[in-house]
């Protein structure tokens, strides 16, 4: 299982994309921490979430 924002996730074998694809997330909007560091935009393909791994999806708020 993978720990996504706190919480136990059967996504193990699939990519950040895959994943993200499967949420509302936008993107372009939000910053992966994997494993306590920030995962650049252009691994989110290549990298393939597996057991134990931690992820925090941080998204970005605008207002004024």
């Amino acid at each position: 299982m993978v720990m996504i924002n706190g919480t136990s996730m059967d996504a193990a074998g699939r990519s950040v994309s895959e994943y993200l694809r499967t949420t509302a997330c936008n993107p372009q909007r939000i910053v992966i921490e994997y494993n306590g560091q920030i995962l650049p935009k252009e691994s989110y393909d290549s990298t393939i979430l597996a057991d134990d791994d931690h992820v925090e999806i941080i998204s970005f708020m605008g207002g004024g």
